[in-house]
């Protein structure tokens, strides 16, 4: 089955405001012509808060400070055909990656030109971090494009 690539495009602009919409702009790349799923995309950002007694919510992330952490949710929709789909995630330099909710994600720490498992990457002679992150992908399998939909989230901290 054909394979197409789901990129988050980095809008430009500058500082910590600039990064909710940075980080919110999923679209659908080209895809194969044949077999290849018809997706649609969408994905919100929020921002984690505390509060009393160790309870934390999440709320929109209209306005970002340094330190806050960033929660961005990646839903799809099948909308028609069948196939497996990658979606590949540039994160802005001002959110430092964390983790994501599946733990089968590659990453990438030079602008996407190399992927690889967080923990097996190098940069020179150390290994990467997660603040090292330059990309994140993962791979949706066919048999759980045939559900019709799905939500990836992952974290971040604002630099």
């Amino acid at each position: 089955m054909g394979a197409i690539s789901v990129e988050s495009r980095r809008k430009s602009g500058r500082g910590l405001a600039a990064v909710s919409l940075a980080v919110s702009g999923v679209v659908l790349g080209q895809a194969s012509a044949l077999a290849a799923p018809n997706i649609a995309m969408d994905s919100a950002v929020y921002v984690e808060r505390s509060e009393p007694g160790n309870l934390r919510r999440l709320e929109p992330a209209n306005r970002l400070n340094r330190g806050d952490r960033v929660v961005t949710i990646v839903s799809w929709t099948l909308m028609g055909g069948d196939g497996g789909f990658t979606i590949t995630n540039p994160l802005p330099r001002a959110v430092a990656y964390q983790k994501s909710t599946r733990a089968d994600e590659d990453v990438s720490v030079d602008g996407g030109r190399s992927w690889g498992r967080l923990g097996a990457l190098r940069i020179g002679a150390r290994l990467a971090s997660p603040e090292d992150v330059t990309h994140v992908r993962w791979r949706i399998a066919p048999g759980h494009v045939a559900k019709g939909q799905g939500r990836i989230a992952y974290s971040g901290i604002v630099r």
